[in-house]
């Protein structure tokens, strides 16, 4: 480390702040976190393509696996004509399996809202509840939790992205498209949050 013509050390070489505590900060160094910080977070895309190759082996017992899953899903909306945003969604809806198996739904939804329409936003959030509609009653569960929110704007529109893009995708011999050919939707998807979270 270097020392200043003030005789303190400087910020040394390998772009590292000083202080140890965030309060004796100063200006130049949360400049420099946030050049840093702009830098990670536009390698997003490419650490939600790692995140996805990770899904080749969770979770077993289907026919497919999770990472095949969500390739169905985006492939579906895809070619169903839905927007960029909304085959993002469904690339990413099950992204947090892994982490969080019990509001997996509420981890991929908080990785897109900076990103995406509160509407794409709530129907990830909630399609777990609303993917209950399929299965839950043979496991004693409430196969009508969704109803719910019956009277949200977007049920249906969660209703549907369940039905079309999530229920269906666990078809072994479905022709979906590889994860590369979703990587540069992922690219324009994630290049800019919206401007309440700049």
């Amino acid at each position: 480390m270097s020392k200043s013509a003030e005789g303190t050390a400087s910020i040394p070489l390998k772009k590292t702040v000083r202080f140890t505590e965030m309060a004796k900060g100063g200006a130049g160094e949360y400049a420099l976190l946030h050049r840093l910080e702009q830098d990670y977070i536009r390698e997003l895309p490419a650490r939600l393509l790692a995140a996805l190759r990770e899904l080749e082996n969770s979770l077993s017992g289907y026919r497919v696996s999770r990472l095949e899953h969500s390739l169905q899903s985006a492939t579906r909306a895809h070619r169903a004509g839905e927007s960029e945003e909304m085959v993002a969604a469904a690339l990413l809806h099950d992204i947090g399996d892994g982490l969080a198996p019990h509001t997996h739904g509420e981890m991929a939804a908080a990785i897109l809202k900076p990103y995406v329409s509160e509407r794409a936003y709530w129907i990830v959030k909630h399609h777990g509840v609303f993917q209950m509609y399929y299965y839950a009653h043979h496991l004693g569960g409430d196969r009508h939790a969704r109803d719910r929110f019956r009277s949200h704007k977007w049920f249906q529109d969660c209703a549907d992205f369940c039905e079309k893009y999530d229920q269906n995708c666990f078809d072994p011999d479905y022709p979906s498209e590889p994860l590369e050919f979703f990587a540069p939707i992922l690219q324009r998807v994630f290049a800019k949050p919206r401007k309440e979270f700049l």
